[in-house]
């Protein structure tokens, strides 16, 4: 959904900053074949609506498929919107890193952003942020990769939300303490090296909820 649908009265844009890890990095969805078309999908939500429907109502119109994690992001009322919107309500989702993107649509690295409206560039802009407030009470970086990944493959997720390195034996020891995470029977060559183990998210459920890995425990 872009710019080209009309804006209603008094309504607010619902804003989708949709991200996948790809390459080592964040990247988001960008709809508009040609520059001049380029925003992030939105939708126009009025008094009566519930944002956080249109937004994953938006997600499965632009994507095919609901987010496997979404969250509301900083409401924006500044700053141009490319359909000229009073106010703004940033949603953030995360998908796979294999998840293509729909027809008319094209993923891009964070730090090089097509030409945006100055209000969606800073909502993309601001995503890492969003991932980051929330990756300790949710299992965002578990929704980022594969349902089987390697312990490698999950640490470089950590890194990134983190925006610093970990050291590799403290992370996989604070990761066993939280007990966050299965192996499959299924191995993955990485490199040169022996092949690597891969695992699954699977919480143990006598520890209830979702638990964070203690970085506070891990070197940097």
């Amino acid at each position: 959904m872009s710019a080209t649908k009309s804006r209603r009265s008094g309504a607010a844009s619902i804003d989708l900053v949709l991200c996948a890890v790809r390459g080592g990095r964040l990247h988001v969805l960008v709809s508009g074949a040609a520059p001049h078309e380029r925003t992030l999908p939105f939708a126009w939500c009025g008094g009566g609506d519930d944002p956080e429907a249109v937004a994953r109502d938006l997600t499965r119109r632009v994507n095919g498929q609901a987010a496997a994690w979404m969250a509301q992001g900083t409401v924006m009322g500044e700053r141009r919107h490319p359909g000229e919107a009073p106010l703004s309500v940033p949603f953030v989702g995360v998908v796979g890193p294999t998840v293509e993107a729909p027809r008319g649509a094209s993923w891009h690295p964070v730090h090089a952003l097509p030409t945006l409206a100055p209000r969606h560039k800073a909502m993309a802009e601001s995503a890492l942020t969003t991932l980051r407030l929330h990756m300790d009470a949710a299992p965002v970086a578990f929704r980022l990769l594969p349902a089987a990944f390697t312990l490698s493959e999950l640490q470089q997720v950590y890194e990134l939300l983190l925006g610093r390195r970990l050291h590799k034996a403290s992370f996989r020891r604070a990761l066993q303490a939280a007990y966050l995470v299965a192996p499959t029977d299924d191995w993955r060559s990485e490199g040169r090296g022996r092949p690597a183990q891969l695992f699954r998210y699977a919480p143990r459920r006598r520890h209830a909820g979702h638990r964070s890995v203690r970085f506070d425990l891990l070197g940097r």
